[in-house]
């Protein structure tokens, strides 16, 4: 499964959907995700992909990590991974 993949799997779970009903430029307010879900989403991610998102992630300004649409969490994961991997 890529990392994608498990992404998308996570927050379709989440938004209890299936994973081919989420789209990538869906923000998680359109899959019915409110900030409790969003929360649980990232302490899932953080578990899942064993990287640690910026505690201020809701304010995409302040921490780099961008929550605004499904790919753009995909992006964000992948950026983490990277700096995270050293």
């Amino acid at each position: 499964m890529t990392t994608d993949d498990r992404i998308i799997a996570i927050i379709a779970e989440q938004a209890m959907l299936e994973p081919g009903d989420v789209a990538l430029e869906a923000s998680l307010a359109d899959l019915g995700i409110d900030s409790l879900g969003l929360v649980e989403c990232i302490f899932a991610i953080e578990e899942g992909f064993d990287i640690s998102v910026p505690f201020n992630a809701n304010d995409p300004t302040a921490s780099g990590f961008d929550i605004s649409s499904v790919g753009a969490i995909i992006a964000a994961v992948k950026q983490l991974q990277a700096e995270q991997a050293g």
